[in-house]
């Protein structure tokens, strides 16, 4: 039972958990980083915010709608097996599985992040014995992987200037090598730098192109990201 004045506190735009105890936020502050599952609607699925940014896209467009397009984008389908890099709330992990993957292999740098994910209602199918997720820096378990063993490649970063190790050109050479011949990397990129002209998107097309891959950048401004394949 929840005492109504408990209710008075539930003014932001934070999602709540409902415990024994109380309303409890699902939000929390630690190494200097304030995490907070932000509510973008009642039918809405969540992003993750951190320090203020948005882990996901949100203007015109859900976060899990923006997961599918990736998704749809890397072209997933009928038992492949799929590399999601930088799971998040796995939204990615969880649409690729709609889309008829067999395996997803996810992996995630931030324990935080993981910690907001189990209470995320929309993020409960990363439970699905299907998806295995890795508590790991993306450069080092990436190079644990067995070379061309997936189908599929999502790599959904952090901007550029907070993981720059996840767009350089050994990384994507790891990438490369863990993709099956035929296979796709669809890589997410934003818009960062667009206010002063000064794009990344070249910069990444060539680092791509400089280890194996064919780029195309059909999907851009529909997803804001690169669609990559190995021929």
């Amino acid at each position: 039972m929840i005492d109504i004045s408990q209710l008075e506190n539930v003014r932001d735009d934070s999602i709540y958990l409902i415990r024994d105890d109380g309303i409890v936020r699902i939000a929390l502050y630690t190494n200097g980083k304030y995490y907070k599952l932000k509510a973008l609607g009642e039918t809405v699925s969540p992003t993750l915010e951190i320090n203020g940014i948005h882990m996901h896209r949100i203007k015109d467009i859900t976060p899990i709608e923006d997961a599918e397009l990736k998704v749809k984008a890397a072209k997933v389908g009928k038992c492949h097996r799929v590399l999601d890099v930088c799971t998040g709330l796995g939204y990615t992990a969880i649409k690729s599985l709609e889309r008829g993957a067999c395996e997803v292999i996810t992996v995630e740098k931030d324990l935080n992040v993981l910690k907001i994910a189990e209470l995320n209602p929309w993020s409960w199918r990363l439970s699905d014995s299907r998806i295995s997720l890795y508590l790991a820096d993306a450069v080092d378990f990436v190079k644990s992987l067995p070379s061309e063993y997936f189908d599929r490649v999502i790599h959904d970063p952090p901007r550029f200037n907070l993981a720059g190790e996840l767009y350089s050109e050994e990384f994507y050479s790891q990438l490369y090598r863990v993709l099956k011949r035929g296979g796709i990397l669809y890589h997410y990129v934003g818009e960062p730098g667009r206010i002063r002209g000064k794009s990344i998107v070249q910069g990444v097309i060539s680092r791509l192109e400089r280890v194996g891959f064919y780029v195309r950048k059909n999907h851009y401004k529909l997803t804001l990201g690169i669609t990559a394949y190995k021929i």
